[in-house]
């Protein structure tokens, strides 16, 4: 019988360097050689808890018949609690470690992945073996606002369930906690709550798939029901608004911006010292993806980019602050097309706008947009946009005192129109 993880039964996370030493199950294969994991101490402790759930998604019997009777699964069902032991396991701890004693957040994204994916394949699990499986991947990811700064020297848990569900897609919810102290109450130790969309495809035909039914039982399931199903409707209306709010135009903003820009163009000398261009806080990293970061479907792993993004967005907030910044949120993230192993991948980022208005605790709003380049085809696609808040940690801003944060500008219209639906968006 499987382990089952409960609130009150987590799936304890071990550092991945001694983790070598505990005790496996000898027939199956090492975990090294299982296709389509991406190695981390949150995910080896997920395949080794739901084994014999992966091992059906490894290989697929693709010619099975598809499930034909949905079955009706509870959030309990689907739940699953992870620890992070950091009090007592140093070598954990210094795996997760940021250079200010911080949880790194890139990580913790990957993880938080990771495990809303699990979560999913769980709730869609018929336990027959003589059907074909469903393909799950990431949609979408809302907006993830961080309530306190996570440490890295007392434990951490992450518990989430599937919340609601579509006909083909699924929400799955996490908290992150830490209480401040032993004695906190619950609400204050929530440093994080995230909101995973997954869509089901069928595995051999790629076409969307209809999910197990979930039927919330408790008076929390059903408010959190009730909550997912408002959010999925805001998405679809707030899709239809931004498509007739780009029609009509914002021409006096929009003109505003491109004013102050032209100035930095046709008269630089004359140019606000307190502005940027748009274009001079730019960063950009590429990488070829690589089979280690792939997922069980072959395909690149969704927290991989989520991690890369932040790195590079971080970065970025940095060199335009001049200080060190301090993650706020991420918002909402689509993901718009799959990322293969072989990929030439480009991440290009820039500070679309700031805020200035409480000058100990400016906003720095940073885009990185993730694109898929084919050379050979000689094709761009944009996969993913990601938007992060950062602030300057006070520590910085009391060195620093004097040092102001910039007004970004655009040179172009294209830039401005990105700056203005980015502003109107944040302002939801």
């Amino acid at each position: 019988m499987e382990p089952n993880s409960s609130p009150s039964n987590p799936i304890p996370i071990f550092s991945t360097l001694d983790h070598s030493s505990k005790k496996s199950d000898s027939t199956r294969k090492p975990l090294s050689l299982w296709p389509g994991m991406y190695h981390s101490p949150m995910t080896i402790a997920l395949w080794e808890t739901k084994s014999s759930i992966f091992e059906r998604l490894l290989d697929p019997p693709l010619d099975a018949p598809p499930q034909t009777e949905l079955l009706q699964k509870t959030p309990s069902q689907s739940r699953m609690t992870i620890l992070y032991n950091f009090s007592t396991d140093y070598i954990l701890r210094e795996q997760y470690r940021d250079a200010w004693n911080e949880v790194r957040i890139g990580k913790l994204l990957e993880d938080l992945d990771a495990l809303a994916g699990t979560i999913s394949v769980k709730h869609c699990s018929d336990d027959d073996s003589t059907t074909r499986p469903l393909y799950l991947v990431t949609a979408s990811v809302d907006k993830m606002v961080l309530k306190k700064p996570i440490r890295v020297d007392a434990d951490l848990k992450i518990a989430g369930a599937v919340t609601w569900v579509g006909r083909s897609s699924i929400e799955i919810q996490l908290d992150v906690n830490q209480p401040a102290t032993e004695t906190a109450e619950a609400t204050d130790s929530v440093a994080l709550t995230a909101n995973f969309i997954f869509v089901a495809r069928d595995y051999k035909t790629g076409n969307a798939a209809p999910v197990n039914r979930l039927i919330p039982e408790t008076e929390r399931e059903k408010s959190l029901y009730e909550a997912a199903e408002a959010r999925n409707k805001l998405r679809k209306r707030k899709f239809r608004d931004e498509k007739r709010e780009i029609e009509n135009g914002e021409a006096n903003r929009l003109e505003a911006l491109l004013a102050e820009g032209r100035i930095f163009c046709d008269m630089p000398a004359l140019a606000d010292r307190d502005s940027i261009l748009l274009k001079d806080t730019c960063l950009e990293n590429s990488l070829i993806c690589q089979p280690q970061q792939r997922n069980i479907h072959g395909r690149i792993f969704g927290g991989f980019l989520m991690h890369r993004a932040f790195e590079l967005a971080f970065s970025t907030a940095y060199t335009f602050a001049g200080m060190m910044p301090s993650f706020l949120e991420v918002d909402h993230v689509d993901f718009l097309r799959p990322v293969d192993v072989g990929d030439f991948l480009r991440f290009k980022s820039c500070v679309l706008y700031t805020e200035c208005e409480n000058s100990d605790r400016p906003l720095i709003h940073v885009e990185v947009v993730a694109h898929v380049t084919r050379p050979e085809l000689r094709s761009s696609e944009v996969s993913n946009r990601f938007y992060f808040t950062f602030t300057v940690r006070p520590e910085a801003k009391a060195m620093n005192n004097s040092h102001r944060i910039r007004k970004v500008v655009p040179a172009t219209e294209e830039e401005a129109h990105r700056i203005v639906e980015r502003m109107d968006a944040d302002s939801l």
